[in-house]
């Protein structure tokens, strides 16, 4: 018998990466999620990630696409893990809002020294959420790796 793959969703600022001039995500941040994308995947885990799903902005979905595909791989997954933005991102601060509400745990990558809204820093106080902070050029799976271990992940 076989088991389902466990799978988590990783999310975080798009549009805001995108730069104008080359229509895609910039190469530094494209290697921080990937990084975390490629230790994941290690670990056995399936992840969703809009960014890869749709080329660092190469190939963005219709709203009504991309809306339906980030909800229903959030509500499959196992855990949600993300990078609220600051300032903040719209869209992460939604599919946040969707994995509080579904009782998903969270795992919130929050970067020293920048401001997060009130909700995303009391989020804790309603959910499973787990915050990371980091510095930029940390290597972020090895933050990661404990509370995945916690989660059975």
């Amino acid at each position: 018998m076989t088991t389902p793959q466990s799978a988590v969703f990783l999310g975080g600022p798009f549009k805001s990466l995108v730069s104008p001039e080359t229509g895609v995500m910039r190469e530094q941040d494209q290697d921080r999620f990937m990084q975390l994308i490629h230790g994941l995947e290690g670990r056995g885990l399936r992840v969703f990630n809009a960014h890869r799903r749709e080329s660092w902005g190469r190939e963005f979905l219709a709203p009504e696409e991309c809306t339906r595909l980030d909800f229903e791989e959030i509500r499959s997954s196992d855990a949600f893990i993300a990078f609220p933005g600051a300032p903040a991102s719209p869209g992460t601060h939604v599919e946040i809002g969707w994995a509080s509400a579904l009782r998903k745990p969270l795992i919130l990558f929050l970067e020293g020294g920048k401001e997060y809204a009130f909700l995303v820093r009391g989020l804790h106080a309603v959910g499973n959420v787990r915050y990371l902070h980091y510095v930029p050029g940390e290597d972020l799976m090895r933050r990661l790796t404990p509370e995945l271990e916690r989660l059975g992940l």
